[in-house]
């Protein structure tokens, strides 16, 4: 086991898909000395649990280039950080009710198309030939794009701490952090519960464990954990093999390709917040309403295997990205609310040109924690599963 430095350049906190993003970035950029430290095992939080879905179909313009960037990075990541994450480019399908839905996804993929992605609205004809599970009733129409996906959470966290580690930086798991030191508004130390490294610098990835790691340095990063299930079907004869992630936008009701049979999941709004990690039944009974509205022939078909994870929300539902303005080089990316894992390529690249004193790609102070100061302007973003 690699011992932990006394000192490091950059402490990175977190060791999902966004802290390894940040590691590699920073790495590859660099940086000397990067430490990543993860409780547990790399990605074993929000990441290994996440469905894998990777989109650019958001209403938001800042949302939609984040989207676009990662999808850019995960088409090249078998060369760029080095590994197959098993990418399926099936499209992004979302299932629509009402006028005000066709509306705001009209919008939005005029926003899109703006940019270059080949988002569509379909009519429900097509909708159905994408996904012939489907039934009609109810359906309105449906937005497709066709760029968007899903691919594996745990080898995106390999792909990035392999070649993050091979540059230079130290990853190292097992350690849990129990508090960060200052001096005045300067960082000096990350106190561990494998001993303290003095840095000046903390970025902190840590998902829904963020609120309590920034609290006692006076600084407010609102995220709260909250449980969500996935099951896995037994497998499926006949299911076409580039169906499209499918979402059922009035119920939240999602599925894709998981092997020979489907990965299902949805947002339960009886779900109170916490950090519930254990399966709970509660929210069978939904879910079997919309498998039987939405795609009935799924009613009788065995679960083989199932999970739960935490959602990592803002009051808003969009994420923090920034560095805190009290506390000289604390940066902090967390908050995505089921958006991260996709959008982590993206946040890697912005965390390391704000800890470079670079222009990022796109500004990202819209999405700075302050903004639920005393003001509390709240995110446009309406396309939140």
């Amino acid at each position: 086991m690699t011992a932990l430095p006394e000192a490091a350049e950059v402490v990175i906190i977190g060791g999902g898909v966004i802290g390894t993003s940040i590691a590699f970035h920073l790495a590859e950029a660099g940086v000397e000395r990067v430490l990543l430290l993860e409780r547990n095992a790399l990605g074993s939080g929000s990441t290994s649990k996440a469905a894998g879905g990777v989109r650019a179909n958001f209403s938001d313009d800042l949302n939609i280039a984040l989207g676009a960037r990662s999808l850019a990075a995960f088409a090249d990541f078998a060369r760029r950080p080095g590994q197959e994450i098993d990418l399926h480019r099936v499209g992004y399908l979302f299932l629509l009710e009402t006028d005000d839905q066709l509306e705001l996804f009209r919008e939005s993929t005029i926003r899109q198309r703006a940019v270059g992605l080949p988002t569509r609205m379909v009519r429900v004809e097509e909708a159905l030939e994408l996904a012939p599970i489907l039934a009609p009733e109810g359906l309105a129409g449906a937005c497709f794009s066709a760029a968007d996906g899903h691919c594996t959470p745990e080898s995106v966290v390999l792909g990035y701490a392999t070649a993050a580690r091979r540059l230079g930086a130290t990853l190292l798991t097992g350690c849990d952090v129990l508090e960060v030191d200052a001096i005045g508004n300067r960082i000096s130390a990350v106190r561990t519960s494998l001993g303290t490294v003095r840095t000046s610098t903390v970025i902190c990835a840590a998902g829904a464990w963020s609120t309590a790691l920034a609290a006692p340095l006076g600084i407010n990063l609102p995220v709260t954990p909250l449980r969500r299930q996935i099951v896995v079907t037994e497998p499926i004869p006949g299911l076409p093999p580039n169906m499209p992630m499918t979402i059922d936008f009035t119920s939240s009701y999602y599925f894709h390709h998981e092997g020979p049979g489907l990965l299902i999941g949805m947002s339960d709004p009886d779900e109170l917040p916490g950090f519930h990690l254990d399966r709970s039944d509660a929210w069978l009974p939904r879910l079997t309403d919309a498998i039987e509205r939405r795609t009935p022939s799924l009613l009788d078909v065995g679960l083989s295997s199932g999970w739960a994870g935490l959602y990592e929300v803002t009051p808003d539902h969009d994420a923090l990205i920034g560095e805190a303005g009290g506390l000289s080089r604390f940066l902090y990316a967390t908050g995505f609310s089921g958006h991260g894992f996709l959008q982590g390529p993206a946040v890697g690249e912005i965390i390391r040109d704000l800890y470079l004193g670079r222009r990022p790609f796109v500004d990202i102070s819209p999405m700075d924690a302050s903004r639920f100061g005393t003001t509390d302007i709240r995110r446009a973003e309406r396309n939140v599963v």
